[in-house]
């Protein structure tokens, strides 16, 4: 039986130092870097994804960044196809795929398949948009609980993203989510995965790199992003490009709902909300080798067990 090409995953929460790290291993092993966020993949947003600078991608080019406008939306799905599609290209190149990221999902739908989901209804949508904003989000999360009780018992009232797919889901096949999840119409990717999670040793400061680093996109004009954005394309505030960490607190603070100062502290908020959710996902993350990202010698360390791993 032909052995699988290797893969490797490097995955952590925001601000774990996984684009330094990805690069220490390109520079040794003969690797691509394959991006695994669901935020990189929106053209001109820039500042607050974090996304690597002209002068890094020229050197170390990514794949799936840049990939389609704002005004649109890009699924576990479409990341898996398109994933596959370009991990086959790199191994074909004799190389191997590295997959860098913090969209757990993303990693899921690669590692296990994709549950067999419905497609995306857009007149539905619309529709269960139309209701959130006659009747708002925590009455929806009402009927969903009244539908689907598990499914709503893991969403925050206010949770729109969630509850308008966990609605749509229901209301198209008239079971529960999790029914649907439970069937898989997708194989897992067929890679030798080696996984490798960064995880802070001190929460507290992974918090004050999170706090750091969004005073460090406030600096570099995240907020005259947002603006031009807004000016490019036509956009509103539920679509997902706009409900990115860091951009939804931008855009309040644009339609004047809070000042400069709260604006700084929702956005430091939910960017540590955010790597709370990450690190959930990774402490029950099976088969996955650990590092702590707050050490001196982190890339050492981590190529080390990935060029174990690929001897």
């Amino acid at each position: 039986m032909t052995p699988l090409p290797p893969a490797i995953f490097l995955m952590g929460p925001t601000a774990s130092g996984k684009t330094a790290v990805s690069l220490g291993l390109t520079l040794r092993l003969p690797l691509e870097i394959v991006s695994v966020d669901s935020a990189q993949v929106f053209r001109d947003m820039d500042i607050g994804t974090a996304k690597p600078d002209r002068a890094t991608l020229a050197q170390f080019p990514h794949h799936l960044i840049d990939l389609i406008s704002p005004e649109e939306s890009y699924s576990a799905a479409r990341f898996r196809a398109d994933a596959l599609r370009v991990m086959a290209e790199i191994t074909a190149r004799g190389k191997i795929p590295l997959l860098a990221g913090g969209t757990m999902l993303y990693f899921k739908a690669l590692r296990e398949g994709l549950s067999d989901l419905p497609q995306a209804d857009a007149g539905l949508r619309r529709g269960i948009d139309a209701e959130a904003r006659q009747r708002g989000w925590p009455a929806l999360h009402a009927e969903l609980a009244a539908l689907d009780p598990e499914a709503a018992a893991r969403l925050k009232p206010t949770d729109a993203q969630r509850i308008q797919r966990a609605l749509e889901v229901v209301r198209l096949t008239g079971a529960p989510l999790a029914e649907s999840l439970a069937r898989r119409s997708e194989p897992a990717a067929p890679y030798r995965l080696i996984q490798l999670a960064l995880l802070p040793s001190d929460r507290a400061v992974l918090h004050e790199r999170i706090a750091q680093r969004f005073d460090a996109m406030l600096a570099a004009g995240l907020v005259d992003e947002v603006r031009a954005l807004r000016r490019k394309y036509r956009l509103h505030a539920n679509l997902p490009s706009m409900r990115c960490v860091g951009y939804r607190q931008v855009w309040e603070f644009l339609e004047g709902s809070c000042g400069r100062a709260e604006l700084r502290e929702k956005g430091i908020a939910a960017t540590r909300q955010l790597a709370k959710r990450q690190l959930t996902w990774l402490r029950s993350w099976p088969g996955v080798e650990t590092f702590d990202c707050l050490a001196a010698d982190l890339v050492a360390r981590v190529a080390q067990a990935a060029e174990a791993a690929l001897a």
